[in-house]
């Protein structure tokens, strides 16, 4: 009988992740905000009855009493972040918030079901992540001298990779963190932002050549100390980060094709002196050939995702047990085992839904530093997930980085947290700025001894209309 509930309920799960998703672009095209309210609130209703099956699923298969006591604990959790983004931020991206809080639950799915200590650990990072997301876009909106801190961010980086550089623990051929209280901690996943909120400080008023040159010095250097502490998934994204950021900053192409041709040779010289990497490219190859020689965890991989096909196994009716590091780095293929490419399809085009929120934002502010700042933070969001499911389907070398928001760690989901909350603040900003267009109007036409019902309500109207696109 459980068996019987078990297939069922990976149908149910999968439609409703379909439309779930669907609405996640259908949002784009609704012109009324009570029909966006009703697409989103639809998502919040998806999202818990997605959670109640899957969880309904493991307390049959377990039996484990605190399945249940989880459960409700991340029920709380979900309707106390969504109420509170209500109440606090009404005119922040309501779509941003509800694909976190899908993506939070489908990690919180699949860990649980993986290691419910794990999944525990998850939940504490989530609840302390959110606390972090709720309060960043009041300093993004208070602190006006973010823009200014050029060389702070670029310190304050520096230090905290050169420090794991020379102290970190050695993990699977990289240096990437170290555990603290049983709780592992990766600064290179929050020193990307600093990185970013340098690059964007440091160009947003002068892209000359010497003042690139400079910018491009200090970049290189992050990126060398992440290849020295062998973190190559990190120096990638830190790598294409800059070269997006400083293409849009000064419009000339030339920059981009300089640094796509420094990279390249960057990456066969890295080829050559890290066997770390030789062991990667070999396993991208031909993970069977190379499969007791690092070509394990690809080849399990494809297994997995070829074991689920389109449907899925169900959730405990698969063997993601075989998977090497299946909560973290691979955790795309046991959701792909065990819920469907279906469902795995969809969870990559919610993360693209997050990413054009990301861009919105980026060409609706008006001030550049923060406009380069969503731009690079949302490239290094889109960036990451690309490397990630690149890596496990073998479509490039393993990177060995997390999927933000489903992957265990809690490094990589703090930071990805605190990029929404950045990503919120600079909504917040926008908002800002169009008050201020519409009194600088009103003032203009109060000088001009104009009726302010004229062109200036016209703008009134118009500001009034922006709020119910940015709900989305």
């Amino acid at each position: 009988m459980i068996n019987i509930i078990v297939e069922l309920a990976k149908y149910f799960i999968i439609i409703f992740m379909s439309v779930y998703t669907v609405s996640c672009f259908s949002i784009f095209v609704q012109k009324e905000e009570k029909d966006e309210k009703r697409v989103l609130l639809r998502q919040n209703v998806l999202m818990f009855v997605i959670h109640f099956i899957a969880y309904a699923v493991i307390f049959l298969k377990t039996g484990d009493q605190r399945v249940l006591y989880f459960y409700l604990a991340q029920v709380v959790y979900f309707i106390g972040v969504i109420i509170l983004y209500n109440i606090i931020y009404p005119n922040v991206s309501r779509l941003i918030v509800n694909n976190m809080c899908m993506l939070l639950c489908v990690g919180f799915i699949m860990i649980a079901r993986l290691s419910f200590t794990s999944a525990v650990k998850q939940f504490i990072f989530a609840v302390l992540g959110s606390a972090f997301g709720l309060v960043v876009p009041v300093i993004i909106r208070k602190m006006k001298s973010l823009t200014n801190l050029t060389y702070f961010y670029a310190g304050a980086g520096f230090v905290a990779l050169a420090v794991v550089a020379v102290f970190a623990v050695d993990s699977g051929g990289a240096q990437l963190g170290f555990n603290i209280a049983g709780f592992g901690i990766q600064p290179s996943e929050f020193v990307k932002i600093l990185f970013v909120f340098f690059v964007a400080s440091s160009l947003q008023n002068n892209t000359s050549f010497k003042q690139i040159v400079i910018t491009t010095a200090v970049a290189a250097a992050h990126v060398l100390i992440l290849v020295l502490s062998t973190d190559l998934g990190a120096a990638l994204i830190f790598f294409v980060v800059y070269l997006v950021m400083l293409y849009v900053a000064s419009r000339k192409a030339l920059y981009a094709a300089a640094g796509i041709g420094a990279g390249s040779v960057a990456a066969v010289i890295g080829y050559r002196l890290f066997a770390h990497i030789k062991v990667r490219v070999a396993a991208w190859k031909d993970p069977f050939e190379a499969y007791n020689d690092g070509g394990y965890q690809v080849a399990q991989s494809l297994f997995a995702i070829g074991t689920g096909s389109w449907f899925g196994m169900g959730l405990f009716q698969g063997s993601p047990e075989l998977i090497p590091v299946r909560e973290t780095d691979f955790i795309f293929s046991a959701i792909a085992e065990e819920l469907g490419l279906i469902f795995a399809l969809c969870l990559i085009l919610i993360c693209v839904s997050c990413y054009v929120m990301f861009l919105n934002i980026a060409m609706e502010v008006h001030n550049q530093f923060y406009k380069l700042v969503a731009l690079g933070l949302g490239t290094c969001y889109i960036f990451q997930v690309f490397l990630t499911v690149g890596g496990v389907t073998k479509f490039i070398p393993s990177t060995g980085v997390t999927l933000p928001l489903v992957s265990y760690g809690g490094s990589s989901l703090l930071s990805t947290m605190i990029m929404i909350g950045i990503i919120q603040g600079l909504y917040i900003i926008r908002e800002d700025e169009e008050k201020e267009e519409l009194t600088r109007e009103r003032r203009k036409n109060h000088g001009m001894g104009r009726n302010a019902n004229g062109k200036a309500q016209k703008t009134k109207r118009k500001f009034e209309e922006v709020p119910k696109q940015r709900t989305r």
